[in-house]
């Protein structure tokens, strides 16, 4: 068990898929946070999780203010915990996609979000975190003052960001990293 560490639902419990799953522990995610409203106005976003596990990310931002999320996730057991921790917090605004996320990617954006939360399985390459990455720039998934974050394994190489996207964070948490970047939608100097 985990649980939304702050908001409206701090402190209600959430289910975890179980084997195969390894949600984003309550300390990291209250650092996460604290970092992400120290950088934009959760209030009213729309966000986007991909790898939802638990969900445990998306309903954070839930429960912190954010207007909606759309929690991606793969495995159809995972996505019933999902579902099932997204009935029990009882917040509106949340929606599962049981897909994978390279398939959501490679589709039209549905809507561009504010906020997209990435935390891919360890054993997801980096070349294929590099593809979804640039998906998620040139699909049309985020806005114009976009943050995208993406947790990967401390040990794994820094992220190479591609063009329209800046990093601004990179934190180890213990076996995690945690990077943060920021949309760019024009070349400095340039209108």
């Amino acid at each position: 068990m985990t649980r939304i560490v702050a908001g409206v639902a701090g402190g209600r419990r959430l289910s975890v898929p179980g084997q195969g799953t390894r949600p984003t522990s309550e300390r990291v995610r209250e650092a996460l946070f604290s970092s992400l409203e120290s950088r934009m106005e959760l209030g009213g976003a729309a966000v986007l999780d991909l790898f939802a596990g638990s969900g445990a990310l998306g309903l954070e931002a839930l429960s912190r203010g954010a207007s909606s999320a759309v929690l991606v996730e793969s495995d159809a057991r995972a996505a019933a915990v999902v579902r099932k921790n997204i009935e029990s917090v009882g917040l509106p605004g949340a929606s599962v996609r049981c897909a994978p996320v390279a398939s959501v990617l490679a589709g039209a954006a549905d809507a561009a979000y504010d906020l997209v939360l990435a935390d891919p399985p360890y054993a997801v390459t980096d070349t294929a975190v590099a593809g979804l990455l640039d998906r998620l720039v040139t699909g049309g998934w985020l806005t114009p003052d976009a943050i995208v974050v993406l947790e990967r394994s401390s040990r794994s190489p820094e992220t190479r960001w591609p063009t329209g996207l800046v990093p601004e964070k990179s934190k180890k948490y213990g076996e995690s990293r945690i990077e943060i970047a920021s949309r760019v939608t024009s070349e400095p100097g340039i209108g």
